[in-house]
This record gives C-alpha cells, structure tokens and sequence, in this order.
C-alpha cells in the first residue's frame, strides 16, 4: 500500500482533480481487475481505449484513476491527468510494488529461438545448486514447484512486477526470464534491473512489428545497454552472446561498460570462450564436449539436436558467471528433459516417431528438421503451417525449409486469427511447390483442418519415419478469427495414434 502523494512524486503529471488524500492498495492497467482502493490507468491501445474504461472502474471502486484525455469525474474518485499513460505505468508500478527485482538475481534470455528451453536449463541448474527459483516466459509462470499460466512472453509492466513482488515475498532468489523485443521496446521490463543476460539467436521474426532485421536486433540489444548500465543496485553483472549467429556484434556493442559487465561468448564454430565440439546424437539424447578456461569437460543430456547444443551453451555460460561450478552443471545437465512443447515426442508404442515442437520460424523449423535428418532412419513427414495477422514474408520461406528437409510435407492451419486459412496455407504452398518442382520425390499435401492434417500425416507414416508436427508445441488452443478453440497437438497426435 501506498499513498497518492508518495506514488506522484514517482510519475510525470500535469495536473489533478479530486483529494490526494488517498491511499493505493493497487495498480492495474485491467478494468475488470479494478477493486476498491485500485489505481487504474487508462491505456490507449491499437483496438481498446481504457479511458472508455474510466468510469466503470470508478463503480467498482477504484480510488485514482491516471488518464491522458478527459474523463467523467466524480467526488469520491482522484484523477491525475499526465501526458502518458503507459510512461506513467512504466515508472510508478515498480516503485509501487517496491522494486522486487533488485531482491533477487534476474537472469534474462533474448533471442527469436532458444528462450523457453534455455531458461528452464538455468532454472534447474540453479535449483540443482540449491537456490529457490522463478521462472517466467511462453509457457507459464514457476514459483519453485508452483505453476501460473502466462499470457505473454514477457507480461506488461504491471502483470510482471506482481509477478516478481510474489516471488520475493516467497523467498524466489533467482528468477530465469525470457525477455522479448516486443517488451523491450514496449516498456514492460522498465524498472527491473537485470544482473544476467544473454542472446541465444536472431532470424527472421516479427517483422511486421519491426520491419527490417537490423531494427529487430536494436530492440535485443536494449537488453544488453539495460544490464550494463551504471549506477544499478547490484553488482557482478554479466552479458552472454552466442557469436556463431548474425548480429553478435550489436548485442556485444551495446555493452556499454565492460568492466561492469563482462561478456562471455559462446560457440560451435568459432574461437569463444565456452565452445562445443565432438558433438554426437542419437534418438533421445546428445554428447558434446565444452572448451572452458584450458579444460575439456564431457557434457551429456537428454535433449536432441544442435540447437539445443546452443541452448545448453546459454545456460551453462549464465549459471557459471553466477558462481556455480562446472562440476554441478555438468551433474545437473545429466538429468534435464525436455521442455513441454521444445521437441517433445509423443510415444504411444507406435513404430515410428512423432514429434511435436514450437518451431514457428524459418529457423526454429529448419533446426528441428535438421535434427530429424540426424537421427532419422525412414522418411521425414512435416506438418506445419503459419500464424495469421503476422509476418507473411516468412510464408514461403517456411515452405520452401518444410520441403527441402522433409520427404513428405503436409501444410495446414496454424492459428489464423483473422485471416482466412485457406489464403495463409496457400502461400506457404508457394514455397513448397518451389521446391517440389526440383524434387521429384517429394510428396505433399495441403489440408487446411489442422486436426486432420496430423491424422493424414500420421496414417501415411511406416516403421522407422519421424512425424514432425512443428508450429503450436505447448498451445492448448487454436485462434480462429470468430473464436478461440482448445486445441493441443499432442493430444491430436495421441488420439490419432490409438486410433
């Protein structure tokens, strides 16, 4: 809780109406969150106006309502007019929630691929070694053992610092993050200072937001001026950058204090200074050894594929600048499995394997089909297809990686919002048939029912293929352009296996 007079002198405003006698019990940018004593700010987004909002949230009690434009005033409610809303939002909710994030070690991981997986690695190292942890990402919020759905990659700046006060009150000492480009440049990680961050990759996503590649790696590279700024509440501050990959240099140029902020690099490739070699797969696991200050050390786990070399890489380069020995990363590495969703493989005695993964990317599904080409002894068969109201420039380049991994390929429905399905799996096709017309013996199909699309993929599979159905991974839903449905792949996959 906290008084109106405290929470002013921690925002920019123009001028006021009503008492400033008044006490805040919370913030919320939500009307429906509103609840007596609330202070709710009216946010001006692309298909809502929270000012609208105003005067049902002063009904169910709100004490303070912070706006930008007029709005209807009444005597038991305070309103604090400011130029912006969401810059008002940014600075005033961590003084409020009395900035949780410098309580603990924040550990943030930016890239397009590898954030989900690479965050739980750090988690369970560090939970390994003793240390109570947080989690929040794709998937879900963790506070130890406890799990709380998530509706962002990186919530807005009020979801997120109510996230973070809960952990410290529980006692969280480590918090794994996955920071995206869109809250970088959106303001939602104002206020929390990171100790720890590192850049897994960066390939072509997200440009309908922000428009070329070279302005998408400037929105990863906030992270890297945020955790190397002077001046900040913590010490033993450190950056990580994968330098196989496009766009290192601007993540390792934007630090801006080296002294402050060490950078450890990481690699396959190049020269680094924790880098992997003699790297071996098989169905269900991976070897490789690391290079790290004059040693080899073996590293074995249970995830598959070069990419998730990379993302063991991530992990082991964070939790060593955050003091934990080789030795109990190693252990801990030992008994890691596989993130729901992240190449997830769904087993129900079948002959062949099928596999379910988030790959949404040109990226991310060229590395899973890679992996698939590694360990495969039969055919590959892909299902997959895009999301609607996104980037359709990586439609046919989708198509065209889809078919030239894959013996067979299957393009279908992913969530298409408000575009209509049949458009979307029509120009991911383009790529395909691209390809088709050099490949002879490719075999591909266009179903638009997604659920159909598994069930045709997986009637056509023999003994010894794999089945990748790359796209949703860990979603439970579909979104249509009227509604949202549950919809689950592994569940489709399973249902379609028994038969």
């Amino acid at each position: 809780m906290k008084t109106l007079q405290d929470l002013l002198q921690h925002m920019e405003y123009e001028r006021t109406t009503g008492s400033l006698d008044r006490q805040v019990l919370d913030i919320t940018a939500d009307s429906r969150e509103v609840r007596p004593g609330s202070l709710f700010i009216c946010l001006s987004g692309a298909h809502v106006d929270g000012h609208d909002f105003a005067e049902a949230a002063a009904e169910k009690g709100a004490a303070v309502i912070v706006a930008e434009k007029e709005v209807p005033a009444s005597p038991d409610v305070t309103v604090v007019y400011v130029q912006d809303t969401r810059k008002a939002m940014e600075s005033v909710t961590p003084y409020f929630f009395d900035y949780p994030a410098k309580k603990m070690r924040m550990i943030a991981v930016t890239g397009t691929n590898g954030k989900t997986t690479t965050t739980h690695i750090c988690a369970h190292i560090l939970h390994h070694a003793g240390y109570r942890i947080g989690v929040i990402g794709t998937i879900h919020m963790l506070i130890g053992d406890k799990e709380y759905p998530t509706h962002n990659t990186t919530p807005d700046v009020v979801d997120l610092e109510k996230m973070l006060a809960r952990m410290a009150e529980e006692g969280v000492t480590h918090v794994c993050m996955e920071v995206s480009s869109h809250a970088l440049v959106m303001g939602r990680v104002e206020g929390v200072e990171f100790d720890n961050a590192s850049f897994t990759n960066l390939t072509e996503d997200h440009l309908d937001y922000h428009k070329t590649m070279e302005r998408y790696a400037e929105a990863k590279a906030i992270l890297f001026r945020k955790v190397s700024e002077k001046g900040q509440a913590k010490g033993n501050k450190s950056a990580h950058i994968n330098i196989d990959v496009p766009y290192a240099d601007v993540m390792a140029g934007a630090v801006s204090d080296r002294e402050l902020c060490p950078v450890c690099t990481y690699s396959i490739d190049k020269s680094s200074d924790l880098q992997a070699g003699h790297i071996r797969f098989n169905s269900n696991s991976s070897e490789f050894t690391v290079h790290y200050q004059g040693k080899d050390y073996e590293v074995h786990t249970h995830l598959v594929g070069r990419f998730n070399v990379y993302n063991v890489l991530t992990a082991m380069s964070a939790c060593l600048s955050e003091g934990i020995p080789m030795e109990d990363i190693l252990a801990a590495l030992s008994d890691f499995h596989a993130v729901p969703g992240r190449f997830e493989l769904v087993d129900e005695g079948q002959p062949f394997t099928v596999v379910v993964d988030y790959a949404h990317t040109p990226d991310g599904l060229e590395n899973i089909l890679k992996t698939a080409e590694e360990i495969r002894r039969g055919r590959i068969i892909a299902v997959f297809g895009c999301g609607g109201d996104r980037d359709k420039m990586k439609r046919p380049i989708m198509g065209r990686i889809g078919a030239s991994y894959a013996d067979v390929v299957i393009v279908t429905s992913d969530n298409p919002r408000t575009e209509d399905p049949q458009t979307i799996v029509s120009e991911v096709a383009v790529g395909v048939q691209e390809v088709a017309a050099k490949k002879p013996d490719l075999h591909y199909e266009i179903v638009v029912n997604r659920r159909d699309a598994i069930r045709r993929a997986i009637a056509l599979a023999r003994p010894g293929d794999i089945v990748m159905i790359a796209g949703k991974g860990h979603e439970t839903y579909q979104i249509l352009k009227d509604r949202t449905i549950h919809f689950d792949d592994r569940e489709e996959a399973r249902a379609a296996l028994r038969g």
